[in-house]
């Protein structure tokens, strides 16, 4: 289960709903499930293609875990939208996707969010399972 804060879900609807139309993303921070902190990004992918790929850059994931060190949290997760699309993983999701991590996919039509799905990726990484998500 991945429980995250109403206001931290706010920030992260804000985030991708400006990125619109293209995808936006950025990292979950916390402990054991609980996300204590979202750190939005500029998706890193060329312009053409941010319409439905995102990219986060070496530096990025640096700068992540130097956060998370600093609050004594661990990167947890990362989060992404999904324009006018389902909010299941797709195959280029799951190639580039991390087991363990907690990957919280928006559906954002319209410009607009619709729903939030989380999703682990098994160890063997042939498929995601969908993980409850907790809204609180």
């Amino acid at each position: 289960m991945l429980k995250i804060s109403k206001e931290l879900t706010r920030l992260m609807e804000a985030h991708l709903e400006k990125a619109y139309p293209g995808e936006g993303a950025g990292f979950l921070l916390g402990d054991d499930g609980d996300v204590s902190q979202v750190l939005p990004l500029e998706n890193a992918r060329e312009e053409s293609a941010r319409r439905n790929r995102y990219l986060i850059s070496p530096g990025d994931y640096l700068n992540a875990e130097t956060k998370a060190m600093e609050l004594g949290v661990d990167l947890i997760g990362v989060f992404h939208s999904h324009p006018d699309c389902p909010n299941e993983p797709s195959e280029y999701d799951r190639e580039w996707a991390q087991p363990f991590f907690s990957y919280i996919i928006t559906r954002v039509d319209n410009g607009r969010v619709v729903s939030h799905r989380s999703w682990k990726l098994r160890e063997d990484r042939v498929k995601y399972e969908e993980e409850e998500l907790l809204i609180i």
